[in-house]
């Protein structure tokens, strides 16, 4: 008997064995978690070829035999670690088998500790998600962010949240968002000044990251950011620290609210990461807002990682988890959508798509170009 695994085929042995990961994932999560904070995977990569027994790991970590020794046999079958090459001590182990086998850090350990992606994901994980991730049932019966309540009460998403989470949360939070859009910004920038506008306006610009970006990329622009009063607040300290106060105006205006009006006179709208944090509906619903204020040359353009557009299985997995996090924490609605999805939401708002750039940066972002209709 096989059962489907992706595009492939497994046994109904190997199903099993999947199934177990996924019911003890969180456990599994939490020890690969604390072999990184406690030094284990980076006391084994430190060893090199030889590896270290759990003892010898034990005393380098500061931390019992036993303790060392459940963690490290988890991070031994998770694929973390795998046996050294130069056998093994006669070290009577944690697990009482007579022997010590040393380990070595596996390709798997290697890229929880190095990678600078699986880093941010893994941080914003531990940091954001994961206590809020026992309420994605309630989330998906509610159509509300029910994880965020770990935070404090009475927010309707986690933007409004922002500058009042605990520090290590926010900061997570802000890294997550910062290392993937800024990777696109080098291979997008040159497609968003041809031709250079003169006045860009930056939705949803959060911490002024993509203003500074423009503002270095072109000496002329200026920038006006739109966003939640909380995140103004930051931008304007953002600008003004980088001394770009006269050229990075801040307005607040919540995009969602009936009375809000969008401001005028822009040449250019620049979403970045702005759109996957709304619902199809509401897509349409700010579009159709912008579509009041702007020109009929204006050009808006949207960068987001599209579903569709992936080209390596990890980063599409990991998109499809990035929407768990909407469901349950940001705000109950949103998700990371297909270009199929996204592009019409756009287009009854009042535009139609004029150009798309698809692989952009390490992170495959893909950069959308819309004109009014």
């Amino acid at each position: 008997m096989t059962l489907k695994r992706g595009y492939g085929e497994i046994s109904a042995l190997q199903a099993k064995f999947e199934a177990q990961k996924i019911v003890f994932g969180p456990l599994a999560f939490q020890a690969a978690y604390a072999l990184r904070e406690l030094g284990l995977l980076r006391r084994v990569a430190e060893a090199g070829e030889g590896g270290l027994s759990r003892r010898e790991a034990a005393d380098l970590a500061g931390i019992s035999p036993y303790a060392a020794g459940v963690l490290m046999d988890m991070g031994l079958v998770m694929g973390l670690f795998r046996p050294a090459d130069s056998g093994e001590t006669g070290e009577t182990g944690a697990g009482g088998s007579g022997v010590e086998e040393r380990l070595r850090l596996a390709k798997v350990g290697w890229f929880l500790l190095e990678d600078e992606l699986t880093k941010v994901n893994f941080d914003f994980v531990q940091d954001v998600c994961y206590q809020g991730a026992q309420s994605l049932a309630d989330s998906a019966r509610s159509g509300r962010p029910e994880g965020l309540a770990v935070f404090g009460q009475g927010w309707r998403s986690i933007y409004e949240a922002l500058s009042s989470l605990p520090e290590r949360a926010g900061k997570s939070w802000f890294a997550f968002d910062h290392y993937y859009s800024d990777l696109a910004f080098p291979e997008v920038l040159p497609l968003v000044f041809s031709p250079p506008p003169k006045r860009l306006f930056d939705l949803g610009g959060n911490t002024a990251r993509l203003a500074l970006a423009c503002c270095a990329f072109d000496p002329e622009v200026e920038v006006t950011i739109i966003d939640l009063p909380g995140q103004i607040r930051v931008a304007e300290q953002k600008a003004a620290e980088a001394g770009l106060s006269g050229r990075i105006r801040c307005r607040p205006c919540d995009i969602l609210d009936p009375e809000s009006v969008f401001p005028e006179g822009a040449e250019v709208v620049w979403m970045s990461q702005f759109l996957d944090c709304f619902s199809l509906e509401q897509i349409t619903g700010i579009l159709a807002k912008i579509r009041r204020s702007v020109e009929p040359g204006a050009r808006i353009y949207v960068l987001e990682p599209l579903l569709d557009k992936q080209f390596y299985p990890a980063a599409e997995y990991s998109l499809h988890a990035v929407s768990l996090y909407f469901t349950c924490m940001a705000n109950g609605q949103s998700r990371m959508y297909r270009g199929g999805e996204l592009v019409p939401a756009v287009e009854k708002g009042g535009f139609k798509l004029q150009e798309a750039w698809h692989g952009l940066g390490d992170n495959q972002y893909s950069l959308l170009c819309f004109g009014k209709v």
